[in-house]
């Protein structure tokens, strides 16, 4: 059977509506397993990028999710207040704010290490088939022309640039 251009527009076609479906499908499976840390599934990339490296600044940790500082600036805030993070400003640049994990938010690591193998059950995926996918979203995201959020390596983790600002 020959795919014509009309085809090409039926909804179940569409890589948008596949992906968009798939995010909220798996942003709503690993609800029930946060909520065993108190977190959302935002908050949870947030310690994620912190626990690979702290401190941060708020700038940093936005590039690192690919995330606004409006937007990250409450989820900031919110896990502060849950005693997992504290937010002070960098010496020599008064408008930038590091983020840096607190024991508890450490601890908290311990917990979290269980969501990955735990997720991959609830999903029925194993980890080649969690890896393969996670590379194909990346091809697709370079492809849109996003920079891949990353997070830089090494020991001077909190970086400031003249001019920065945190929020």
């Amino acid at each position: 059977m020959e795919t014509t251009l009309d085809d090409d527009l039926l909804l179940e076609r569409q890589l948008c509506f596949a992906l968009s479906v798939a995010s909220r499908s798996v942003v709503g499976a690993y609800r029930p397993v946060l909520e065993q840390l108190d977190l959302t599934h935002p908050q949870y990339l947030v310690m994620l990028a912190l626990w690979e490296e702290s401190p941060r600044t708020v700038r940093d940790v936005g590039r690192a999710l690919a995330m606004e500082s409006a937007t990250l600036s409450p989820m900031l805030k919110r896990l502060e207040s849950q005693g997992l993070l504290t937010r002070t400003r960098v010496p020599g640049n008064e408008r930038a704010l590091a983020v840096d994990l607190t024991p508890a938010g450490r601890d908290l690591r311990a917990a979290a290490r269980r969501v990955p193998a735990t997720m991959m059950e609830r999903l029925g995926l194993t980890r080649e088939q969690v890896e393969a996918l996670n590379g194909a979203m990346h091809d697709i995201i370079r492809a849109t022309g996003t920079e891949l959020p990353g997070s830089p390596r090494g020991t001077d983790a909190i970086r400031t640039t003249p001019g920065e600002t945190s929020e």
